[in-house]
């Protein structure tokens, strides 16, 4: 259902109490006891990926997947893809024991129509093609389209493994919220490239590892950048948030358009076309996707959905690893403190590191070596952190596999092809 604003008595917002708003649930801090992920996949055909998924046929798998008894919310995207959102859990395994548990019933729910999930940060095969129609995403596209393709490639053909750690202590220190804040940006670089598993786009070679990072570069900066590295995290996020563009306005009547280039502050100030509720600025965030979103946790947003079935596995232990255990944080951080020369805080388009992760992945010297740090302290911690032998198994064959050679998932599609283009 539609907020009414005016029907349930909401007043206008006033800039100071934005900022108060968003200073109060941005970083809720503590001791880092819990840790979740939220999982997105592409939804394809099961006997031919390529084809594209028919709308009623995609609807009518909705409709038993809402009947199941499952503890974890399930939504869809624009593009039909799937989002499984556990709860937080207090353990890394119990984490990972609950998300399998309900994936093994939603993928049973999709067989049954001839559906599967597939791990793939950008559609190998099937053009950008939106399946859901609803206000949201119509705003959403007609906003995108003002900038080019991108957008759409974004919402209807992207999937991610999504990562969730408690946002750490009020007081400085390694598993501080702003030594945790600085990390998640830092080691953003090294989990795009070590994880990158999208260098395809409708059947044919990119010239990126991760043509979903690409994508994600060429979207509007306003609502996909990070905020700049400044001393006070609260402060940088608030004013991320006030100076990013509206992408709509909710109605109940009529499209919800938005007047290009209105941002959230420039709305509290005019008023137009109606003055703006603390409800509108909570719906704003969500329209934000930075490559870490703070939501009193810490959301990684930057890594590619992973192959088979329990590929997901792999980079929500190693991301768990280097936030939650205080000696494998701190080996970590000397690793990727020094690429903040190259990378800096945000990742913009044409960011020299950031690019490089997406292109060419763990053939980056840099990033090689940092990943392989990384990935090492990452194994060392999750003895201490009570991780299952079935847990520490994957990420040990992940980084033999993939680390220490220096290749990641897309090196596997790449390997029976040649002839990449460039990327532009």
């Amino acid at each position: 259902m539609l907020h009414e604003h005016r029907a349930q008595g909401a007043q206008a917002l006033t800039q100071a109490e934005a900022q108060t708003h968003i200073h109060g649930i941005c970083f809720k801090t503590g001791p880092p006891r819990h840790v979740g992920v939220e999982l997105e996949f592409l939804v394809r055909d099961l006997h031919d990926p390529s084809l594209p998924v028919d709308p009623d046929r995609h609807s009518a798998a909705v409709g038993d997947l809402r009947a199941l008894e499952l503890r974890s919310p399930l939504t869809f995207e624009p593009g039909g893809q799937l989002e499984l959102s556990p709860p937080p859990a207090g353990s890394l395994t119990a984490c990972v024991e609950g998300a399998a548990a309900e994936l093994e019933l939603v993928r049973a729910a999709l067989r049954a129509h001839g559906l599967a999930l597939a791990g793939h940060g950008c559609d190998p095969a099937r053009p950008p093609r939106r399946v859901l129609d609803q206000p949201r995403y119509a705003a959403m596209e007609a906003y995108f389209d003002r900038r080019g393709p991108a957008g759409r490639s974004m919402m209807c053909s992207s999937a991610s493994v999504q990562v969730c750690v408690d946002a750490g202590h009020e007081e400085p220190g390694p598993l501080g919220y702003g030594r945790r804040w600085r990390l998640a940006h830092l080691l953003g670089a090294v989990l795009v490239a070590a994880f990158a598993n999208s260098p395809l786009r409708e059947g044919r070679l990119t010239g990126w590892r991760s043509t979903r990072q690409a994508v994600w570069a060429e979207l509007d900066p306003g609502r996909s950048q990070a905020p700049p590295d400044g001393f006070s995290p609260r402060a940088d996020w608030a004013a991320y948030v006030l100076e990013a563009p509206v992408m709509c306005i909710r109605r109940r009547d009529g499209p919800w358009t938005v007047p290009a280039g209105l941002t959230f502050r420039d709305w509290i100030s005019s008023g137009l076309p109606r003055p703006p509720t603390l409800d509108d600025l909570d719906y704003h965030i969500t329209t934000l996707f930075p490559p870490v979103r703070p939501r009193g946790h810490l959301e990684l947003r930057m890594i590619d959905a992973q192959p088979g079935d329990d590929g997901w596995v792999v980079p929500l232990a190693v991301t768990a690893a280097l936030f939650d255990d205080p000696e494998a944080s701190e080996a970590v951080y000397r690793a990727v403190k020094p690429l903040a020369e190259t990378a800096g805080f945000s990742p913009p388009p044409r960011n020299p590191l950031w690019r490089a992760a997406a292109r060419d992945a763990l053939t980056d010297p840099e990033l090689h070596a940092a990943a392989v740090t990384g990935f090492t302290a990452a194994q060392e911690a999750l003895p201490r952190l009570g991780a299952s032998a079935s847990v520490q198994a994957a990420v040990a064959e992940f980084t033999d596999r993939y680390v220490l050679r220096g290749r990641c998932p897309a090196d596997d599609l790449l390997e029976p092809r040649s002839g990449k283009e460039d990327p532009s």
